[in-house]
């Protein structure tokens, strides 16, 4: 079975967290927060002038998570939609912000040459997005309709 990213990230945020005590009244809001921050700065880049080139080098970890506006904007939309809500105190968000960029890490080197064709590009990415695993090149025609569906209906709000 195919494993997407989505549910990479996921299992990234249950392990980061286990560590961290966090409100039982609250803990549902914040791993749905930290999955859905996550995954959210990655669709809005996939949308920008460069961000698929910003995410195949997150992901192929060709850049530092830490240093990624990819995960700056994932810590900006958990602080800001989750965060700023909850009332958790400065010490417990500050070690929910910190876990992102561990989270991220994790994520990095996800991405390998899924279609065959020799290198890491765009389709590679849509791909793993959408949770598959190709090893054969396929014909252009086969290539685009439902793998670059299945990601649009994710960034526009489908089923995750």
């Amino acid at each position: 079975m195919a494993v997407s990213i989505l549910d990479l990230i996921k299992s990234q945020v249950t392990a980061q967290t286990g560590g961290i005590e966090i409100p039982a009244q609250a803990k549902n809001q914040v791993l749905n927060g930290l999955t859905d921050s996550i995954f959210g700065s990655l669709t809005q880049t996939v949308t920008k002038p460069g961000g698929i080139d910003m995410i195949k080098s997150l992901l192929t970890g060709k850049t530092d998570a830490t240093y990624s506006p990819i995960t700056q904007l994932a810590g900006n939309l958990f602080s800001g939609n989750i965060l700023s809500k909850l009332n958790l105190g400065g010490k417990l968000n500050g070690a929910l912000l910190g876990i992102i960029p561990a989270i991220m890490g994790k994520l990095s080197g996800i991405i390998k040459d899924q279609d065959g064709d020799g290198d890491v590009d765009f389709q590679d990415i849509l791909i793993t997005l959408k949770g598959g695993n190709r090893t054969q090149a396929q014909p252009a025609a086969q290539k685009g309709g439902g793998i670059l569906g299945g990601i649009l209906g994710k960034i526009l709000g489908g089923t995750r």
